[in-house]
C-alpha cells in the first residue's frame, strides 16, 4: 500500500491501528477515544485522517502547547469539547527544601505502580508541586497507590484543569545545516558535540528518538522526531526546509532549555 512508503518499519503497526479506528468509527458513526500519543504519533494519526471529509480528529493534552495528547476521531458533525478526553489533572505537593524532582523521578514513580506511559500526558513540576495530567479511568488507582517519589512522601488529589501551573519547558529555536539526517550528524550540529560523541552516545544506549533507544547511527530523522539524550537533554527537529547551495539539508530544531 503505497501509505506506508511515507513512514518507517518500525510504524508501520501504529498506522494499521489508525487505519482500523478509521474504519471503526466509519462504520459506526461512533467517536474513539485514544490513549496519550507522543507528537510523531499525532503527526502519522493526523496525516493519515486529514484528507478524510467524514471524520475530525482533535487532540488535548492540559496545557496549551501540551507535547503528550489524548486523541479523539469523530464523525465530522459531532461537537468536541475538552470534556470528551476524559482526563483529569492530579496535584501533589512535596518539600522542595530536602529534596529535588525531576520529571524522569514522578514518571519512574508511575510506571514502577504498573501504570502504562500512554495513560500518563504531560507533568509540570514548579514550587514544589507536581501536576500530571492522568486518563480518567486510572486516576482513582493512582490517587491510592502512589504514595511517595524519590524517597519523598507524596498524596496526589484531583484538582480542576482551570488550576493547572503554567508548563516549564522552555525551548530554544534554531536553524542549522547538516550533511545528512542520520541521527549521529544531527545530534552533532544541535548538541554542539563532535560526531565521535554522538556516535559513542548512541552506542551506549543513551539515545532515544520518540521515546524509544535507538543504537543505530545511520537512523535516518523526520519532521517532529524527538531527541534525548542522557545528560545533555531533548530538542526535537521542527522543519526540514531544503537544501543549501552546497547542497547540505537546512533544517529547524528546537532544544530545551
Amino acid at each position: 500500500m503505497d501509505l506506508y512508503q511515507h513512514f518507517r518499519q518500525e510504524e508501520y503497526p501504529f498506522i494499521d491501528q489508525v487505519l482500523s479506528w478509521q474504519e471503526e468509527v466509519t462504520n459506526r458513526y461512533q467517536a474513539r477515544l485514544i490513549d496519550f500519543l507522543h507528537p510523531r504519533e499525532q503527526r502519522i494519526f493526523q496525516t493519515i485522517i486529514g484528507k478524510d471529509d467524514e471524520l475530525q480528529l482533535a487532540f488535548y493534552g492540559g496545557w496549551e502547547q501540551a507535547e503528550r495528547q489524548r486523541a479523539l476521531l469523530a464523525p465530522f458533525y459531532e461537537e468536541i469539547g475538552p470534556e470528551r478526553f476524559e482526563v483529569e489533572l492530579l496535584q501533589a505537593s512535596f518539600p522542595q527544601k530536602f529534596v529535588t524532582i525531576e520529571h524522569r523521578d514522578v514518571l519512574g514513580a508511575f510506571l514502577s505502580a504498573g501504570i502504562k506511559r500512554k495513560k500518563i500526558g504531560d507533568i509540570v513540576i514548579h514550587g514544589g508541586l507536581v501536576q500530571i495530567l492522568v486518563s480518567s479511568d486510572i486516576s482513582a488507582y493512582l490517587t491510592a497507590n502512589i504514595t511517595s517519589i524519590k524517597q519523598a512522601g507524596v498524596r496526589f488529589e484531583q484538582i480542576e484543569l482551570t488550576d493547572r501551573l503554567p508548563s516549564q519547558d522552555t525551548w530554544k529555536s534554531s536553524v542549522g545545516t547538516c550533511a545528512s539526517l542520520r541521527l549521529d550528524v544531527v545530534m552533532k550540529e544541535i548538541y554542539k558535540i563532535s560526531r565521535q560523541q554522538a556516535l559513542d552516545a548512541i552506542k551506549k544506549g543513551l539515545v532515544k528518538v520518540n521515546f524509544q533507544t535507538i543504537d543505530q547511527p545511520s537512523f535516518i530523522l523526520e519532521e517532529e522526531d524527538l531527541i534525548s539524550i542522557r545528560g545533555k537533554g531533548r530538542s526535537r527537529v521542527k522543519e526540514i526546509q531544503g537544501r543549501t547551495k552546497k547542497d547540505k539539508i537546512r533544517l529547524s530544531f528546537e532544544k530545551l532549555q
